[in-house]
């Protein structure tokens, strides 16, 4: 299975394309002559995200969602971003961060039991190859799942809170006994937004891609727009994967967007059971650290 995808404007070219249209971001084909080579299963030997497969490993994924669809409500989101905004868990460097996922698999993941740190890594590795001048993508995709060390709970894909819960939510069902379900203020299509106000101002449920993105722009960081925007929505999959929420976006989440389908590509399908050797790859991730974020980091 080959999959193909093209630079698309990111910085002020970005600003200067206008006119974006939903269907561009499911047309990125690969930049010329570069040719991603993805995985057929994963390490189950089952379809990527299939999530009707009968398994006992099926059944904690579904378990977990429900859970999470019933909790994340709009007070409650609201309430763990003002407890986390603080960053006084702890100070550390991105890569003594990346060393800490080697203790945490992902319960939220029907593809995966390895530990995080070499998804992080499988994921970078991959798109370095194919996307050698893009460092501030190789670094993106190296810490899009940091916010990971928040496995105090666990946290799956993530949706808007404050308008409908869209079907093309996974286990769509279990939003019923949500709250904010029966509440007429967050029940509609726009809800408490308005159409194109643009996802920076949209409450997204809370887990490791708001919690990383808020820990990345708090402590100063200088990636570019689609990289930020790559951590906070690359488990946004009713966006990117099924088209729904479009109505909130702006025309710059709808540039930015052509960059998350390009990372999904590889976040999902370099999944592997070939470890990368770590050490032997540490020197380049830290100069990358070093540009683009300050030496010590508040969590």
């Amino acid at each position: 299975m080959a999959i193909q995808a093209e630079h698309p404007a990111h910085g002020s070219q970005a600003e200067e394309k206008k006119n974006v249209h939903t269907e561009e971001t499911s047309e990125l084909v690969s930049a010329k002559d570069r040719t991603f080579k993805a995985l057929e299963s994963n390490a189950f030997g089952q379809s990527f995200r299939d999530y009707d497969i009968e398994s006992e490993r099926q059944k904690g994924v579904e378990e977990f969602y429900r859970l999470q669809h019933i909790n994340q409500t709009y007070d409650f989101v609201k309430k763990m971003r003002e407890h986390y905004k603080k960053l006084d868990k702890a100070e550390m460097s991105i890569w003594e961060c990346c060393e800490l996922l080697n203790e945490v698999v992902d319960d939220s993941d029907p593809d995966l039991d390895e530990p995080q740190i070499q998804h992080l890594l499988q994921t970078a590795e991959t798109i370095r190859k194919d996307y050698p001048n893009e460092d501030w993508l190789h670094l993106t995709a190296l810490i899009h799942d940091l916010g990971k060390i928040l496995h105090l709970p666990q946290f799956g894909d993530t949706f808007p809170v404050g308008c409908v819960f869209d079907e093309k939510n996974v286990h769509h069902k279990y939003f019923k006994e949500n709250p904010d379900s029966k509440n007429s203020a967050y029940n509609t299509k726009d809800g408490v937004y308005s159409k194109g106000c643009g996802l920076d101002n949209v409450l997204m449920s809370w887990g490791h891609d708001d919690y990383m993105y808020m820990v990345a722009k708090e402590n100063g960081t200088t990636l570019p727009s689609p990289g930020l925007f790559i951590i906070r929505y690359h488990s946004f999959y009713p966006l990117h994967k099924e088209g729904a929420y479009t109505h909130l976006m702006s025309e710059e989440d709808f540039e930015n967007l052509k960059w998350l389908h390009i990372f999904n590509k590889y976040d999902l399908y370099s999944k592997s059971k070939v470890l990368v050797d770590v050490e032997k790859v540490k020197p380049y991730y830290q100069s990358l650290i070093d540009k683009y974020f300050p030496a010590k980091l508040k969590w």
